[in-house]
């Protein structure tokens, strides 16, 4: 069981792109993806909102997101927030382990 959080970064005159940028320029993109039970840490730019950035960020459990919160990199994140002044929206997801075949026609690979 995965549990993926979708966290929607909204700011003004480009400051959640800023954001995304900093994370990554300064390395604590790729200290977060080398934590220990992460599966997945990505940014991706809204075609229909400008000032919206949305982050991907996927772990094996809920302690591997407990251990993430209490990690340093926290201190670091919350600064970047502050710095560019962001708004946050929150949807969490469990993965789920039925059967998908039946939707392999749809996926051109």
């Amino acid at each position: 069981m995965a549990i993926t959080v979708n966290l929607r970064y909204t700011g003004k005159n480009g400051n959640a792109k800023k954001f995304a940028e900093e994370m990554t320029s300064s390395g604590t993109v790729n200290l977060i993806r080398a934590e220990e039970g992460n599966l997945r840490y990505e940014y991706y730019i809204s075609m229909e909102d400008h000032e919206t950035v949305l982050l991907i960020d996927s772990w094996v459990d809920q302690k591997a997101i407990d251990d993430h919160h209490a990690s340093p990199m926290m201190k670091t994140i919350a600064e970047f927030r502050e710095k560019y002044d962001l708004h946050m929206t929150v949807e969490r997801y469990v993965s789920d382990e039925s059967d998908t075949s039946g939707d392999d026609r749809f996926i051109r690979k």
